[in-house]
């Protein structure tokens, strides 16, 4: 793979680093090769936000998580949690859908939580998490509608702490049933730079991924 096939991939990389004990060094160290290797973002627990924001500035794109990574949170802490990111400097939200709304088939509780979310961040980016491995067929295409429907920039396979991550399939069933403004985020389950390919080949115009840059620069530690 080329010097600039690589960039290419990266730049649609959310570089992410959110497992429950990831430490400040972690988080300088993530930071740091974002910056080296130009990747999209870092995705990070809400609780960094500030300090990333008052040490790098405006250097990378700061990304965070709502609702994670169960997505049962109450409507009024998700809000409340999107707002504080906000303040504390974050770029871009990415937050899981109510999975247990999906199941009991309450799509307009979904719809009329992600409209609200829609409307707190505003200009900024806005990622909805649907968590494909819970989710029957029929789960994924509505879902799809709900996402499109109230403006969210991009749907989201998975959080990466669920039963599977991202799969081929689901960005070829997203591509059939999202609307036009509504990209697609792959995500859980990356390793090999082989896996980062099929998902950027197969349409997705975001990655999340913790393992992108050693992946495509194995002396990367």
């Amino acid at each position: 793979m080329t010097d600039e096939m690589k960039q290419q991939i990266l730049s649609r990389v959310d570089h992410t680093a959110l497992k429950a004990f990831t430490t400040w060094a972690d988080i300088e160290k993530l930071c740091n090769e974002a910056i080296k290797y130009k990747t999209a973002s870092v995705c990070i627990p809400p609780c960094y936000i500030k300090r990333i924001k008052e040490k790098f500035g405006t250097e990378l794109k700061i990304c965070t998580v709502i609702g994670f990574p169960l997505g049962y949170n109450t409507t009024e802490t998700k809000a409340f949690e999107t707002k504080n990111a906000l303040e504390n400097g974050a770029d871009e939200i990415d937050v899981v859908i109510n999975i247990c709304d999906v199941k009991n088939g309450e799509f307009e509780k979904i719809e009329t939580e992600l409209a609200l979310l829609r409307g707190i961040v505003k200009d900024k980016i806005l990622k909805i998490i649907i968590e494909t491995c819970y989710l029957d067929h029929n789960e994924k295409i509505k879902l799809c509608q709900i996402v499109s429907k109230t403006g969210a920039d991009f749907i989201k396979t998975s959080t990466g702490f669920g039963t599977a991550g991202a799969v081929a399939e689901d960005i070829a069933l997203f591509k059939k049933h999202i609307g036009e403004e509504t990209r697609i985020k792959a995500s859980g389950g990356m390793k090999t730079a082989e896996d980062h390919l099929t998902f950027f080949n197969a349409g997705a115009d975001r990655l999340g991924s913790s393992s992108a840059i050693s992946a495509f620069y194995p002396s990367v530690s």
